[in-house]
């Protein structure tokens, strides 16, 4: 007996997207069918319906997430994949909230695209839809189509429903609380309080009463009662910054709080209880801590139940564009003044920097290009030296070696890859030898000590490398 042949339906009104998506999945044994609009999908899914679903956010008349919608009333249990170009934050959750099997941002590998189909298939891709969508108010900016920044963006929208407890790990400076906030606004606590409080910021005897606050008296100054962050974040999410710097002490309190739901006031008596859901960050490394000894592994196991790591800004060079251009926007309404472009050459020095300060620092250089930048438009000579401007020659040799370090880590990530110098060499000799004959005026004597070279060389170097 034949196994019934897996079908797939592809909404887009792109007919590039859908070319290549139908070419893909035929070669892949799956039979497709394709519509330019959402309105004709739903003309003929009232007659048959396919295996998988995948469909565009942005298209003409009825938008994917209408789409999704109507299918969640009409067939619930149709998986369905939602693919965007436009990779933010406010997508991808609006996406999984709408019932959502999977979140593919464009352009998209045809390989995981496959995959993704198949794994649909093998589910029945039914969701509740909940109830409304979040406001955008007061979501966060997050943006980057980077495939890590794709993840952590996936993984707030399938956490859209939960109050699990969950660790952030990442470097200093990469939005960790961006993500909490992000967590919060998106979960079923949305409309309680979000408190943060990053422990590393408070001296380690006053963080017990600011955790759980304290009772008159408790103390020599304690003239009144006060109330902790655990009881202000009650029925919401209390952020907790640097975990990793608690003391043993404090360790061993908090672990209680996550079990049991109720704690005392530093000198009280009675026992508080709340219900509060606890996001915790860290750029320490909390597993290494642990055999070390210098964190409790219980309390280690009771944060990391779930963990979504942030990508440092060195590892999604794609992003600085869109980030820096979004930062220099937010720079000049907060500074009341026109916003500034940055022009390629100067985008390339900041796209080839290795940010250690990550997006913190990027939102830091956006003000100050904003306030020191002379004109409209950012120029290289406008990039201080500190974040990688050419303001000497010294500069100028380190700006085209991270050009180089940076094509090269590209390359090597690229699994087909020709060997690094058989591409490399021959247009680093290519471009030296046109600025050289440009300079020169075409004269090939002249290029060629500009070069080092004899004339005979640079003949035999033109005609090897077909620059005739």
């Amino acid at each position: 007996m034949n196994t019934p042949e897996l079908e797939a339906w592809v909404v887009d009104d792109d007919q590039s997207v859908r070319w290549v998506l139908e070419k893909a999945l035929r070669q892949a044994g799956i039979s497709t069918r394709s519509f330019d609009r959402a309105e004709h999908l739903l003309a003929a899914i009232d007659r048959t319906s396919p295996d998988v679903l995948i469909t565009d956010i942005r298209m003409p008349g009825m938008d994917g997430l209408a789409l999704l919608d109507r299918l969640s009333s009409t067939r619930p249990d149709l998986p369905v994949i939602v693919m965007t170009a436009h990779t933010d934050l406010d997508h991808a959750v609006a996406a999984y909230r709408g019932g959502a099997f999977e979140y593919l941002p464009k352009p998209f590998d045809v390989d995981e695209a496959i995959q993704l189909v198949k794994k649909a298939a093998r589910r029945n891709g039914a969701h509740d839809k909940s109830a409304g969508m979040p406001s955008k108010d007061d979501i966060p900016s997050m943006l980057g189509k980077a495939p890590a920044m794709q993840e952590v963006f996936r993984s707030i929208g399938r956490l859209a429903k939960s109050s699990l407890t969950v660790l952030i790990t990442g470097e200093s400076g990469t939005g960790k609380e961006l993500v909490a906030r992000a967590l919060h606004q998106h979960s079923p606590r949305a409309d309680k309080s979000f408190v943060a409080l990053n422990t590393s910021a408070i001296a380690a005897d006053l963080l017990e009463s600011e955790l759980f606050g304290h009772e008159r008296g408790a103390f020599t100054g304690a003239e009144a009662r006060r109330i902790g962050r655990f009881e202000q974040a009650n029925g919401g999410t209390l952020f907790l910054d640097e975990i990793g710097d608690m003391s043993a002490a404090l360790q061993t309190r908090l672990l209680r709080v996550l079990a049991e739901s109720e704690f005392y006031r530093v000198g009280g008596q009675t026992p508080v209880r709340v219900d509060v859901r606890v996001i915790a960050a860290t750029n320490q490394d909390l597993a290494k801590a642990v055999k070390e000894g210098r964190f409790r592994e219980d309390l280690y196991h009771r944060l990391n139940v779930i963990r979504i790591n942030t990508p440092p800004l060195r590892h999604r060079r794609e992003d600085i564009p869109v980030l820096l251009n979004h930062y220099l926007k937010d720079a000049a309404k907060e500074l009341d003044t026109p916003t500034k472009k940055i022009n390629s050459d100067a985008m390339e020095i900041l796209k080839t920097y290795d940010w250690p300060g990550n997006v913190r620092q990027l939102v830091n250089a956006a003000r100050r290009l904003t306030v020191t930048a002379p004109g409209g438009v950012i120029t290289s000579l406008d990039v201080p030296q500190d974040l990688g401007g050419k303001h000497n020659s010294a500069s100028a040799q380190n700006e085209w070696t991270r050009s180089l370090a940076y094509w090269a880590e590209r390359k090597l990530g690229d699994a087909d890859a020709s060997p690094l110098l058989e591409e490399a060499l021959p247009a680093f000799e290519k471009t030296l030898i046109r600025i050289a004959l440009e300079r020169a005026r075409g004269h090939r004597q002249e290029a060629a000590k500009l070069l080092g070279w004899g004339r005979n060389t640079l003949t035999r170097k033109i005609r090897s490398l077909n620059m005739d």
